[in-house]
């Protein structure tokens, strides 16, 4: 990729870069709209990022084999690779933790995003071989190893995933509604035995729209306990059960959170019920997308070929196949090596 890029710019421009850097895109392991909701979330960087090089001039050359809107954060990757680059070229190198933010911000008050902070810190904080494991409340950063013979398998389905659209949008608000119905600031406040007594006073009598926002509520809680599950499951290499909780996780994205699609219900489904799949979900914000499974080593072309025909055999449209591996996060790449 480097080579390609570097020779693309040299056709562009006429020129080499001066500067160059890197960012990944990046899976939500298991997390689903957790961030924002100052839960717990998991997710890897892989092994396709966007490269960003600069000379001093007025323009700049992003090129990317980060799928756009497969729900991989080409967006964020974006982001750090640009912010690394122009922050090199003016001689500076701040930490780590605050360009993550500042992407961050970027994406919530530029973009109009209201996203929490998983894809800009998974992108920036990503190391080969781990999951990155991020405590939205302060937030905080850290690795998690994941066990070998673990493999990651993206199908894209090219259904429309476009946050700004509103979908995201209205799920954000409604987690805060439904914060504040249950007597918390945040859903990451919220306790199952909260949840339990709310149900218990109402006596099932909730409207329709408390029943929403409880629902909403239900996922969320539910995932941040998925999610710590599963780091525990992670460190003691026990992917079976971490399998199990990634297609609970999208179970409950499908019928608690309502941000799944025929498409990627049956790609979930059935990738679960395949030999070697240890589980599948969704992966990012949802409302079409992609779906990733984990699987064993055993899994190969043949079987992803397999699934992937029975989906164009449902939906007349055939999903793109990436078979990722994880890699270490943003990074500046020196000028020398541009070559």
């Amino acid at each position: 990729m480097k080579a390609a890029f570097v020779e693309k710019f040299q056709a562009t421009f006429g020129r080499q870069p001066e500067f160059l850097a890197r960012a990944p895109g990046r899976i939500e392991f298991i997390g689903n709209h957790t961030d924002y909701n100052g839960g717990t979330v998991l997710g890897a960087s892989i092994d396709r990022a966007v490269w960003v090089g600069l000379a001093r001039r007025t323009d700049y050359l992003a090129m990317s084999d980060v799928p756009v809107g497969a729900g991989l954060s080409s967006s964020a990757a974006l982001e750090l690779a640009s912010g690394l680059v122009f922050l090199d070229a003016a001689g500076e190198r701040p930490a780590l933790e605050a360009l993550v933010k500042a992407c961050r911000s970027a994406e919530n008050s530029f973009v109009g995003v209201p996203c929490g902070i998983l894809d800009q810190a998974v992108s920036g904080f990503g190391r080969k071989d781990h999951l990155v494991f991020i405590d939205c409340r302060g937030p905080s950063f850290s690795v998690v190893p994941l066990p070998a013979g673990a493999n990651f398998w993206i199908f894209n389905t090219h259904t429309k995933h476009a946050l700004v659209d509103g979908l995201y949008a209205a799920r954000n608000r409604e987690c805060l509604d439904a914060a504040r119905m249950l007597g918390a600031g945040l859903l990451a406040d919220v306790k199952p035995e909260m949840l339990a007594a709310f149900a218990s006073r109402k006596g099932g009598s909730l409207s329709a729209a408390d029943t929403l926002l409880f629902n909403r509520a239900q996922h969320v809680v539910g995932e941040i306990a998925r999610v710590d599950a599963a780091v525990i499951a992670l460190r003691s290499g026990d992917l079976a059960a971490v399998g199990r909780l990634l297609t609970a996780s999208h179970r409950s994205s499908k019928t608690l959170f309502e941000n799944s699609t025929p498409e990627l219900d049956f790609l979930a489904e059935k990738l679960a019920a395949t030999p070697e799949v240890h589980g599948a979900r969704l992966t990012g914000g949802g409302f079409g997308g992609a779906v990733m499974a984990v699987t064993t080593a055993r899994f190969g072309e043949t079987q992803a070929e397999s699934v992937a025909s029975a989906y164009q055999g449902r939906f007349g449209a055939r999903p793109d196949v990436l078979h990722a591996l994880t890699s270490d996060g943003a990074q500046n790449i020196p000028a020398s090596f541009a070559t």
